[in-house]
C-alpha cells in the first residue's frame, strides 16, 4: 500500500504539507479530465525543454536521449494502450502531473529533472497557445469547405432571381447567387477573425517561470523557434497570465456561430410553406413523430440554437478574467473547457451546415415569381424620373403617389394606364412600364459589389481565387 509520505512525494507540490488534501476537494480541484486533450502539446514542449536544459549544463546528452526517447514511448502508449494510460492517469492532478508520473515510472529519478527551472504557469500557457493555433488551422479548414459550398450553389443558380428583403420585406430584386456570396462575404471576415487569434496566440512563454523568469540563462529564443512560435513573450508576469489569445479565439468562435445562426434562420425561413424557396434535402432533416407529412429544418435549427454555447463560452471565459488580480492565479483552470467545447461544436456546426448547404435544392420558379412582383420595381421607377432631370426626392414621392393611386383601384402599379400616370405627374411617357422588367433592373446594378450578372461573376471569380489561396497556404492543390 503506498504511504502517506510517498502519495506527497508523488504531486508537483507536496513536500509543503503534513497532511493529504481532502477528497472531495482533490477531486474538485483536478484538470487531467479535460486538460489530457494537451498531451500531445505537453509532450512537444518536454522534448524542447530537455535539449533547453542539455544547453544550460543541466542534463546531459545521454539523459536527454533518455527522456526524449521516454517521452516518445509516453506518446506511443497514450495513443494505443487505453488501459496504460487510464491506469497511470487515475489519479494525475493534470497533463503536467500525469507526464512527470509516466516519466518516473520510465526512468525514476532521471523523470524529475525534466522540470527543472519550470513553472505549470508557463507549460500550460505555451500548451494552450499551441492547441489555439492549431485548432485555429482546423476551424480555417472547414470554413474553407463552407465558402466553397457557397461558390458552387452561387454558380449553379447564377441566372435565378429573387426577391431580396430589408425589414423581412420584399425590397428589391437581386440574384440568388449575390444573396448566397452575402453570407460568403461573412464568412471570409470569420477566416480574418482566426488569423487574428493565431497571431495573438503566437508568442512562447517558456523561460517565464511561475511568474518571475528562469533562473538557469535557457536560451528563450531557441525554445520558441523549435516550437513553431514567432516571438517570445515580453513579461514574465504577463505571460503566465495573459489569456488574450484565448479571448480572441472563442471571438472568432462567436462570429463564427453567429454567421451560422443567420444563414440557420434564412433557411429555416425559406423551407417554410409561406416561402418555399428551398427543398429541404433528406439528409438533413427530419420528421415528426405524430404527423406523417412533417419534413423539418433540424439541421439549421440546431446549428442556429448551438450558438448560444458558443457565445456562453466568451462571456464565461470574459467573466472570469474580469476581476483577477495581475500574475497567475487558479482561476485560469477554468479558461480550457469551455474553449475546447466551443471549438468541438463549431467544428460540427460548420460540417453540417456545409453539408446541407451543398444538397439543398432552390425553387428558380418559386423564387423567380417573388422576384418579378411589380412592386420591387418602385425605386427603378424613381430612377426612370431621375433620367428625366427630376431630383431623386420629388420623384420618390411622385412613385409613392403612383403606388398609393394602384393600391386604391387594387391594381399592378404598372397597370395603370399612362393617362392616370400623366395625372400624377406629366414627365412619365409611353415608355416608362415597357422601360421597367426584373432583367433591366437586376442588370443595372453594375457597381462592384453589386446584383448585376456581371458583377456577380466577378464576385464568384474572386471568391474562387480566396478559396484557391488558401488551399494553397495549408499546402493543398487548387
Amino acid at each position: 500500500m503506498t504511504s502517506q509520505a510517498q502519495r506527497k512525494d508523488d504531486r508537483l507540490w507536496g513536500g509543503r504539507f503534513d497532511r493529504e488534501p481532502d477528497q472531495q476537494f482533490d477531486a474538485f480541484q483536478r484538470s487531467f479530465a479535460f486538460d489530457r486533450r494537451l498531451l500531445p502539446y505537453e509532450l512537444t514542449v518536454d522534448r524542447a525543454w530537455a535539449k533547453a536544459l542539455q544547453g544550460v549544463g543541466l542534463l546531459t546528452a545521454v539523459e536527454v536521449q533518455q527522456t526524449l526517447a521516454a517521452l516518445d514511448k509516453i506518446e506511443k502508449f497514450s495513443t494505443t494502450d487505453a488501459a496504460w494510460f487510464e491506469g497511470l492517469g487515475a489519479d494525475a492532478e493534470d497533463v503536467h502531473h500525469f507526464v512527470e508520473k509516466a516519466l518516473v515510472k520510465e526512468l525514476g529519478a532521471l523523470g524529475w529533472k525534466l522540470h527543472t527551472g519550470r513553472s505549470r504557469n508557463e507549460l500550460v500557457a505555451t500548451d494552450f497557445r499551441l492547441f489555439v493555433i492549431d485548432a485555429a488551422a482546423q476551424i480555417q479548414q472547414a470554413l474553407s469547405a463552407l465558402l466553397n459550398s457557397f461558390l458552387l450553389q452561387a454558380k449553379t443558380n447564377l441566372s435565378v432571381p429573387m426577391a431580396g428583403m430589408t425589414h423581412m420585406q420584399h425590397a428589391q430584386p437581386i440574384l440568388l447567387s449575390h444573396f448566397l456570396l452575402a453570407h460568403s462575404e461573412a464568412f471570409s471576415r470569420d477566416l480574418t477573425r482566426l488569423e487574428s487569434a493565431v497571431a495573438s496566440a503566437d508568442a512562447c512563454p517558456l523561460g517565464s517561470g511561475a511568474l518571475a523568469g528562469n533562473s538557469f540563462g535557457i536560451d528563450r529564443n531557441a525554445i520558441a523557434s523549435e516550437l513553431g512560435f514567432s516571438r517570445i513573450t515580453a513579461n514574465s508576469v504577463d505571460a503566465v497570465s495573459d489569456r488574450d489569445f484565448a479571448l480572441d479565439y472563442l471571438f472568432a468562435l462567436a462570429g463564427i456561430a453567429t454567421h451560422l445562426s443567420r444563414l440557420s434562420e434564412d433557411f429555416v425561413i425559406f423551407a417554410s410553406q409561406e416561402f418555399a424557396y428551398v427543398v429541404l434535402p433528406d439528409e438533413y432533416s427530419t420528421g415528426s413523430s405524430l404527423m406523417p407529412q412533417k419534413k423539418n429544418p433540424d439541421a439549421w435549427e440546431l446549428i442556429r440554437g448551438k450558438t448560444g454555447r458558443i457565445t456562453g463560452a466568451l462571456l464565461g471565459l470574459l467573466t472570469t478574467l474580469k476581476g483577477l488580480p495581475t500574475s497567475y492565479q487558479r482561476d485560469l483552470q477554468e479558461d480550457k473547457e469551455a474553449l475546447f467545447a466551443a471549438h468541438d461544436q463549431i467544428a460540427h456546426m460548420l460540417a453540417v451546415a456545409t453539408g446541407a448547404l451543398s444538397t439543398t435544392k432552390f425553387n428558380a420558379e418559386r423564387l423567380r415569381a417573388a422576384a418579378s412582383n411589380p412592386a420591387l420595381l418602385a425605386t427603378e421607377a424613381a430612377d426612370y424620373l431621375v433620367h428625366k432631370g427630376i431630383p431623386f426626392r420629388q420623384a420618390h414621392d411622385i412613385v409613392g403617389k403612383v403606388l398609393r393611386e394602384a393600391e386604391k383601384q387594387n391594381v399592378p402599379w404598372t397597370s395603370l394606364p399612362l393617362e392616370a400616370l400623366k395625372k400624377i405627374f406629366p414627365a412619365f411617357e409611353a415608355d416608362f412600364v415597357t422601360s421597367l422588367s426584373l432583367d433591366a433592373a437586376l442588370g443595372s446594378k453594375k457597381v462592384p459589389g453589386g446584383t448585376a450578372p456581371e458583377s456577380v461573376r466577378t464576385a464568384i471569380s474572386d471568391l474562387q481565387d480566396r478559396i484557391n489561396k488558401l488551399r494553397i497556404k495549408r499546402g493543398a492543390t487548387p
